[in-house]
């Protein structure tokens, strides 16, 4: 069976950093988005042998993620 997972990257220092939205314990970080994503991948398959060697229950992916603008005022970002 296939299962789709969100996966979430964000810019750090050594590069980027990935995470499943659905099963954040699943986390990693690459160079680049490239590595990031094959880490990510692989950090995915490890916790699922994982899970199923604990007769742990797998989380379902497929969630759904939408970017919600607000015009936000005096608000400083830091690098």
């Amino acid at each position: 069976m296939l299962q789709n997972y969100t996966a979430k990257y964000s810019k750090i220092d050594s590069g980027y950093m990935g995470q499943l939205v659905e099963w954040p314990e699943v986390v990693t970080e690459g160079k680049d988005i490239e590595e990031c994503r094959m880490m990510l991948r692989d950090a995915l398959n490890e916790m699922l042998i994982a899970y199923k060697q604990q007769r742990k229950e797998i989380p379902l992916g497929g969630a759904l993620i939408e970017q919600l603008p607000v015009e936000v005022q005096d608000v400083y970002q830091t690098a």
